[in-house]
């Protein structure tokens, strides 16, 4: 279980640093990953590039890693994250990673939920609910 956590914790450090070695050493060559808000990655190389692009559109300010549960060939990661786009501002969220792992150690299959930190009780005015009135996030 620690290798398993050391890869997740090179993948998120590597985010921080904008920078890293091929991802071939955390991802299979067939792993897909699913970003919480849609986008999805089929392969490594689709990753490497997805990785390498966006670094130039933003940049990690955090992915803080709150737990992990393993279970068979699987982790859940719960984690913080918080990123800047350029000229957007500062976005940041609660999230969780669904992992799959291949023999080898590598991940093969990750898949990302995302929770609003703008959280409240619509119940707490009365019996019906009251909702802000706002467009729903994006994850």
């Amino acid at each position: 279980m620690r290798k398993r956590e050391m890869t997740v914790q090179n993948w998120f450090q590597l985010w921080l640093t904008g920078k890293g070695p091929e991802l071939s050493r955390i991802f299979s060559e067939n792993a897909v990953y699913m970003e919480s808000w849609g986008p999805e990655y089929h392969g490594v190389k689709a990753i490497e590039h997805w990785f390498a692009e966006w670094n130039t559109r933003g940049r990690v300010l955090a992915w803080d890693i709150k737990q992990f549960i393993h279970q068979g060939d699987q982790t859940v990661v719960e984690w913080y994250f918080q990123c800047e786009m350029n000229g957007q501002g500062v976005q940041a969220f609660d999230g969780l990673s669904l992992i799959r792992w291949s023999e080898d150690g590598r991940i093969t299959f990750l898949k990302e939920f995302g929770c609003n930190l703008d959280r409240y009780d619509p119940y707490a005015w009365g019996a019906g609910p009251r909702f802000k009135e706002e467009a729903a996030r994006w994850f």
